[in-house]
């Protein structure tokens, strides 16, 4: 997952060029197979492990457009670009005439990441089915567009902004947790690998080729919007029984804003309890869980909470 190209003064959220082009150079040396959004449909319900690459871009940032279109176009790149529809037009962002000159590409993918881009999760059921529907209609009036594909703004979502997407028809949402997709995963869940300044140097862009999706049955709780109530979360993952073998199985946990190795406890031979040593108290709170195999992959699988002052 992308957002911004070459604006430096954007290091969260951006990546140098060189770095992209060096990336996607990675990916081709690797062979890896970038698949379209018509692909990525098929491909998630497959059951082989052949690694296949779908570039997502955030937000409709100029400079997408002035720097990473240009190296996508030569290269016919497949990609899908998540676009808020409240700030086309504005200073920073593409307007609509280069947003329909790049869909009229087939390689090419217009998704919705709603109308405002704020803090949805934070507001009531209403004004998120609001909010949704406006963008759509902007689509329809503007691209004479439809899209299956959302990705929530800043990846936050909880259970019932889920099922408001689920009702408006979109069939695939993505968050911003990391990890690699499969058919186990939740098509309202998705994770990608964020990718910026800090995350996006050789070295560590390497390891996220390497990694290979982390098979789950279900993870509790499934409301990841907490309030002072639920913080912290009785977290537990239900693996699949006679499935991969989980001894060497390690997670880290930011709670307390501070990055530490998790306790674990394993209930039974395929369910793992994850335990927290106090409270989440950042805007998000994450588990990421891995599992180095015999052929140096990792297995990898993201949890993020989202965490409320109500």
């Amino acid at each position: 997952m992308y957002h911004r190209f070459e604006e430096n003064k954007y290091p969260s959220t951006n990546i140098k060029l060189e770095d992209f082009k060096s990336q996607i150079n990675l990916i081709e040396k690797y062979k890896y197979k970038f698949i379209s959004h018509d692909e990525f449909e098929s491909s998630i319900s497959e059951k082989n492990l052949e690694k296949k690459i779908l570039l997502t871009i955030d937000d409709g940032f100029s400079s997408f457009y002035e720097n990473a279109w240009p190296i996508l176009k030569e290269k016919k790149i497949p990609f899908i670009i998540f676009i808020n529809t409240e700030t086309v037009g504005s200073r920073g962002y593409m307007d609509w005439s280069q947003i329909k000159k790049i869909s009229e590409f087939d390689f090419v993918h217009i998704g919705n990441h709603s109308h405002s881009h704020e803090y949805l999760v934070d507001w009531s059921d209403d004004k998120i089915e609001e909010d949704l529907i406006t963008s759509i209609k902007i689509f329809k009036e503007k691209l004479n567009h439809e899209t299956k594909f959302f990705a929530y703004p800043f990846g936050e979502y909880k259970k019932s902004y889920k099922e408001i997407v689920k009702k408006l028809g979109f069939e695939y949402a993505f968050g911003q947790h990391s990890g690699v997709m499969d058919k186990t995963k939740d098509k309202f869940e998705l994770p990608r690998f964020p990718i910026n300044e800090k995350y996006g140097e050789e070295k560590r862009f390497k390891s996220i080729l390497q990694t290979i999706p982390f098979p789950y049955l279900k993870i509790t709780p499934e409301e990841k919007y907490l309030s002072p109530k639920n913080n912290p979360p009785n977290v537990s993952i239900t693996f699949f029984e006679n499935g991969i073998n989980l001894k060497n199985i390690t997670c880290y946990s930011n709670e307390e804003n501070k990055w530490r190795k998790s306790k674990i406890e394993f209930l039974q031979t395929n369910r793992l309890k994850i335990i927290l040593e106090g409270k989440f108290t950042t805007e998000r709170g994450r588990i990421n869980c891995s599992l180095r195999e015999d052929s140096g992959e990792w297995r990898w699988l993201g949890i993020q909470f989202i965490v409320s002052d109500l």
